[in-house]
């Protein structure tokens, strides 16, 4: 056989083998991911990276995920919750019934994740949630660590880390130690005022006066006699989980009553910076809990991009500053495709979540294990990622960074400076 002879017939074996690999993805149902967030409505912030992060993922699935040793097309079903418990219940049994999703993947607190992770646990549906202290997603569920979820599994931080975070930005300020708190009637805001496992009975524990006005309903448009309770009482120090608008309607009222704290951490509505930007009076000096950043020093297990490069695409490509949810929506996609890989089959859920059980995966966020025992599995179903704290302070290219200032409980992200009081101007 001559030399030209032998390289067409290996030129054609190897047409043929990519031929075949072509139909076994084409020809075997494709694998579907179901993936439920808050798009539009009040919580819509934590959805902004949404498309971003999803089009990425649509373009590495391109060839194909391998499963049980089959290729398979891979589907990206989205639905947006509308910030609403209802709707994503509604659009999780669409997903399933009319989409035929063989995993469901959910982020952005528990009025999405929650209702989702209850329809798939009905329905036998294997699902992965994220971007919710584990507290509100199991306790809100009755979790029984004795007869764990068999479907729905969990990973993020902790209220745990969220006080242990704000103790420690509290402790890097001189103030009079006595913290207002802003807590909505809904799963967060229950979770962080519970007696037992929130934050009343460590902030006794040590050493801060709680001032506690009672829990209010979402999308309140009168936060005068919070405001006023807070003056009252000389609360140095708010802390709270509510909603973008509803801390916006605060901080001007805030302002107009005269009440200036000298420390602001607050969760949710301070995690994003289109929020931060937009806020009136100022928010320079305002402090939150911060889950993922550039300065994390995670990779990400399908490109191997850290998260400082993930961060700069975002903005290079869509020119808007980076926000938190885009690493956590990212490694949604990364254990899912990790999952499926370990999985027997596509369409075998039993096997899929039994693959979910056995994760043991280093992602853009950081490590996420279940099984590995505590204090990474502190009940079944959940492992914790790591957190930190960070101040929002003037920037360069945009109007303003936010800084890791608190470490302590993730030394391997690097703090840039210490927290400072709010500017008094």
């Amino acid at each position: 056989m001559d030399r030209r002879h032998f390289l067409a017939l290996a030129g054609a074996a190897t047409l043929a083998g990519c031929a075949r690999e072509e139909v076994a993805a084409n020809d075997d149902p494709p694998v579907r991911f179901g993936y439920v967030s808050p798009q539009s409505g009040p919580l819509a912030a934590f959805g902004e990276a949404d498309n971003y992060v999803v089009g990425r993922m649509r373009r590495h699935f391109e060839r194909g995920l391998t499963i049980g040793g089959r290729r398979h097309r891979v589907e990206i079903l989205t639905r947006d919750s509308q910030s609403d418990r209802g709707r994503a219940a509604t659009v999780a049994r669409d997903l399933i019934s009319e989409g035929r999703v063989d995993l469901m993947l959910v982020a952005a607190t528990p009025d999405t994740t929650n209702p989702v992770a209850d329809v798939c646990e009905g329905a036998g549906v294997p699902c992965i949630s994220t971007a919710a202290a584990w507290q509100p997603w199991w306790h809100d569920r009755k979790g029984d660590e004795a007869k764990p979820f068999r479907w729905t599994w969990h990973f993020f931080w902790g209220l745990e880390d969220n006080i242990g975070t704000y103790l420690d930005m509290w402790r890097q300020v001189p103030t009079n130690s006595v913290v207002g708190a802003l807590w909505p009637n809904d799963a967060d805001g229950l979770a962080a005022g519970d007696p037992e496992y929130g934050f009343p009975p460590r902030l006794k524990k040590e050493g801060f006066e709680l001032v506690d006005p009672g829990r209010y309903e979402n999308l309140t448009d009168d936060f005068r006699p919070q405001v006023n309770k807070f003056k009252k009482e000389k609360a140095e120090i708010l802390t709270g989980v509510p909603q973008p608008p509803d801390f916006a309607t605060f901080w001007k009222q805030a302002a107009e009553l005269g009440y200036r704290p000298k420390v602001v951490t607050v969760g949710k509505a301070l995690l994003f910076p289109a929020f931060i930007d937009a806020m009136v009076p100022s928010a320079e000096g305002v402090a939150s809990e911060v889950w993922w950043s550039p300065g994390h020093p995670f990779s990400s297990s399908l490109t191997g991009e850290s998260s400082a490069r993930l961060a700069a695409d975002y903005s290079a490509r869509t020119g808007k500053q980076w926000t938190q949810p885009i690493g956590f929506v990212h490694a949604l996609f990364e254990v899912a495709a990790n999952v499926m890989s370990r999985a027997p089959a596509a369409q075998d859920r039993r096997g899929v979540a039994d693959a979910i059980r056995n994760t043991d995966l280093r992602t853009i966020v950081g490590r996420i294990v279940w099984g590995g025992g505590k204090p990474n599995n502190p009940v079944p179903n959940v492992a914790k990622t790591s957190l930190v704290g960070g101040q929002w302070r003037r920037g360069e290219q945009f109007p303003f960074d936010l800084v890791v200032v608190s470490n302590s409980l993730a030394p391997a992200v690097k703090a840039a400076g210490r927290l400072t009081p709010i500017p008094t101007g």
